[in-house]
């Protein structure tokens, strides 16, 4: 299942990028990313109150306390990633944001080893990550004509900046280090909880949830700040499509024996997310894109086919 599961957490969580620049892209809006974190935190909340009180899920203090570490790196690293949206084009961010599931192999390689792997597995795994790789390198060296058509079509411009790239580098690194933390803290939850999936699925979401609910005074309380239901709406759609993608990746990822490719699946989301910024964004792309992309799918479909 570890390879269907990652593909519907790609689906989700390219579906979230949309949503979320569309909710973040308004420049005039200086709290937009806080915004998205009360939005995602939101129906985190519900979804681990469902879980909790239909779905009869295991939950206390100390399975949360032994997941927050993995709770903060990743939620420091949506809310930077968040806040980038409004430097820079979705294109451009999610490729460089999802260059952290290279990462993640690499440091399942250096730590864990690669003797278990074939060599046409490493073959996929690698094909995926220069993938993301090569998207983020192709968007942020594109010439400036095509940036500038792109930027037209899509009625918004952007200027590069150091801030622009390091947000989604931010986002890159401490991404990275969640996923890998996050498959060594299932592991010492599989000792004491017999559901640790969805124990550790639900902490994270009540850990957003308390986020949420910390931006919520800031912006609202403190800043007065107003939340309008049409600016609103792309945010808590992203939140719902975050919310299945986490709940499927939870489980993609507990799946020890085959992490190393799971993880880079599920980063290569970040190509689905490019044409989807070309279709609803007008985001242009060149023939390198595409050739990246086509790298992806085809690792994905190589790792898929050795799992059957």
């Amino acid at each position: 299942m570890w390879f269907w599961l990652s593909l519907i957490a790609l689906l989700c969580w390219s579906g979230s990028d949309l949503f979320s620049k569309i909710g973040c892209r308004d420049a005039s809006d200086k709290y937009s990313h806080l915004k998205m974190v009360i939005a995602v935190g939101v129906v985190m909340g519900l979804h681990a109150c469902y879980e909790i009180f239909v779905g009869g899920v295991e939950i206390s203090v100390g399975i949360v306390l032994t997941y927050l570490p993995v709770s903060i790196l990743y939620i420091l690293s949506m809310a930077l990633g968040y806040l980038g949206l409004r430097y820079i084009e979705l294109s451009v961010s999610s490729p460089i944001c999802n260059a952290s599931g290279a990462l993640t192999a690499v440091l399942t390689f250096l730590f864990v080893g690669i003797e278990d792997y074939s060599p046409l597995a490493l073959f996929a795994i690698a094909l995926a990550c220069v993938g993301v790789i090569g998207l983020g390198v192709v968007d942020s060296t594109e010439d400036a004509e095509l940036r500038a058509a792109r930027q037209q079509a899509g009625n918004y411009r952007y200027a590069k900046s150091w801030v622009a790239i390091a947000l989604p580098a931010a986002y890159c690194v401490l991404d990275a280090a969640g996923t890998f933390a996050d498959n060594r803290v299932l592991e010492r939850l599989s000792e004491v909880v017999e559901d640790y999936e969805a124990s550790a699925n639900t902490a994270y979401e009540l850990t957003f949830l308390f986020a949420a609910v910390v931006c919520f005074i800031y912006v609202v309380l403190i800043k007065k700040d107003r939340l309008v239901p049409r600016m609103e709406a792309p945010k808590y759609i992203g939140a719902i499509c975050e919310t299945a993608g986490q709940f499927a990746y939870i489980y993609a990822i507990a799946d020890t024996a085959h992490f190393a490719m799971s993880a880079p699946i599920i980063a290569s989301y970040c190509a689905a997310s490019v044409l989807w910024s070309r279709i609803f964004l007008k985001e242009k792309l060149s023939w390198k894109h595409y050739g990246m992309i086509l790298l992806i799918v085809t690792g994905i479909v190589i790792m898929g086919v050795l799992d059957l």
